[in-house]
């Protein structure tokens, strides 16, 4: 998460989103960079509004609301940033998956001996 939390530091001081930018947020913050995931959070943002995208992720529960009222505008709303948003949570959940298997392991060796 913090490479995306990172990404919406530079976004929201308007500085842009590169590989040194995130890489220097996270140094900064203490986190071990892992080249590759930068590489691969910058591709899939690549061509991503994080503006539009926050704005969707928010109104995202209240189109569900509408949507099961019958609403069909804010259902073709929310199908719009679709593309988007599924690029930023996979970029997302492809570092969620290298930290939990990390996570998952350190320490087992302390429990068994």
């Amino acid at each position: 998460m913090e490479y995306v939390y990172a990404a919406l530091i530079l976004n929201e001081s308007g500085e842009e989103i590169n590989e040194d930018n995130i890489t220097g947020v996270l140094e900064a913050a203490g986190v071990d960079v892992e080249e590759s995931r930068v590489k691969a959070l910058v591709a899939a943002l690549e061509d991503v509004d994080i503006e539009e995208a926050v704005e969707q992720a928010a109104a995202a529960p209240a189109a569900g609301a509408a949507a099961s009222g019958g609403s069909s505008e804010s259902e073709e709303s929310a199908d719009e940033g679709d593309d988007e948003e599924e690029a930023a949570e996979e970029a997302a959940e492809d570092e969620g998956d290298d930290e939990d298997e990390e996570a998952s392991g350190e320490g087992l060796g302390d429990l068994f001996g």
